[in-house]
């Protein structure tokens, strides 16, 4: 036995103090080996961090128990976008150069125009403003009412022929035509007697009706 040990010595060339490093360096080896099985790992709890925390920017402050819900992004868009219609009765020359495609010209021709008629009945009326296009007009449509009531109503059994006139849904021919109407058959009942007595074309009477009354 001694001679198998003596030969295994020489083989490997360790000496006396090297083969105790070694034995030494081997137990050190199995002690921390067995410590992985013998000590039980404590698994670390990780804390979830709530959905609802929201980054703060820097230099905010912010109370810890604040129940200030976040405003969705499309709200706050929406907010953003909504915009006041304008009543075409009643708006002025800074309101108008307001919307797409309006400047102080055509704003101008808009309020003369309005003017003109004695209110507009409807915004498909600023189609008949010079000047406006009808690109113009289907940009800004949606931005616009027109409230009826403001309508300056003429009451066709009193008007003067300077009232009349001033309507741009009348010729000359045809306000000449009622005041001599009146003058000889008496009073206008309704629309029906324009168009009957041919006092105006059937045509017009959309764009009349929301301008003319027939008082007593």
């Amino acid at each position: 036995m001694s001679l198998i040990w003596d030969q295994v010595r020489n083989w490997f060339g360790f000496t006396r103090r090297e083969r105790r490093a070694t034995f030494i360096l081997l137990v050190l080896i199995i002690l921390i080996i067995s410590a992985r099985y013998i000590i039980p790992v404590r698994p670390v709890a990780v804390e979830i961090v709530p959905a609802e925390i929201r980054m703060v920017p820097s230099g905010t402050a912010t109370a810890p128990d604040s129940h200030t819900e976040p405003v969705p992004a499309a709200r706050s868009r929406a907010a953003v976008q909504r915009i006041t219609p304008v009543d075409l009765n009643r708006c002025d020359s800074a309101s108008l150069e307001a919307l797409p495609g309006i400047g102080p010209v055509l704003s101008a021709r808009i309020i003369r125009y309005r003017n003109l008629l004695g209110g507009y009945a409807r915004v498909s009326q600023l189609r008949e403003v010079y000047g406006l296009s009808e690109e113009t007009f289907l940009l800004i449509e949606k931005r616009l009412f027109a409230d009826s009531l403001a309508v300056r109503r003429i009451d066709i059994n009193k008007a003067q022929y300077r009232d009349l006139i001033r309507l741009p849904y009348l010729e000359k021919s045809e306000v000449n035509g009622i005041l001599k109407f009146r003058e000889l058959e008496g009073r206008i009942a309704s629309m029906t007697d324009l168009i009957i007595n041919k006092l105006i074309s059937p045509e017009k009477v959309t764009s009349l009706s929301p301008y003319l009354e027939f008082g007593e």
